[in-house]
């Protein structure tokens, strides 16, 4: 925002683009499509309560998880230990905004990106691949990042020193 509390061309326009792109519910919502959508709002849902057992139990064995540090890429046991140090001091909280989903042929794997809202951080995105294991969608990978406006980037690449 713009000294004043006026909002710069760019950063309206991309509201309004955020905006259009996630109205209203998907061409084709499946059976499949609410499941995963349910795995994923549950998935926020144990973060948001710092649910340990809850949390964990939607990733796959070999799940990777990719935080929004460029540091930060770990195999489910590297994230459970992160898990365990941070849920005793709270969850964290995301709120879905806009959520979209597609299955790969035979209907074993979905490809999830949706737009989150935190308290702190505003808009991240967050991507995901979920498996189809015995009968259950898992996270086999999710991965979040800080959405920013690409009118902004160059200024928080400044910031954070192009690392």
């Amino acid at each position: 925002m713009k000294s004043g509390g006026k909002l710069h061309l760019g950063e309206l326009l991309t509201a309004l683009l955020l905006m259009v792109a996630c109205v209203g519910p998907p061409k084709e919502k499946t059976p499949a499509w609410t499941v995963v959508a349910e795995v994923l709002d549950d998935w926020h849902d144990a973060a948001a309560q710092a649910d340990e057992s809850r949390y964990l139990e939607h990733f796959a064995p070999e799940a990777v998880f990719l935080g929004t540090d460029a540091t930060e890429r770990w195999t489910l046991e590297e994230f459970t230990a992160y898990v365990r140090l941070y849920f005793p001091k709270g969850g964290w909280t995301y709120h879905p905004r806009c959520r979209h989903v597609r299955f790969a042929q035979g209907g074993t794997h979905a490809w999830v990106d949706e737009l989150l809202d935190n308290e702190k951080y505003g808009t991240l995105r967050g991507t995901a691949v979920l498996q189809l294991i015995d009968g259950r969608w898992r996270i086999a990978h999710y991965s979040m990042t800080f959405a920013v406006p690409n009118d902004r980037a160059a200024a928080v690449v400044e910031v954070i020193g192009g690392e």
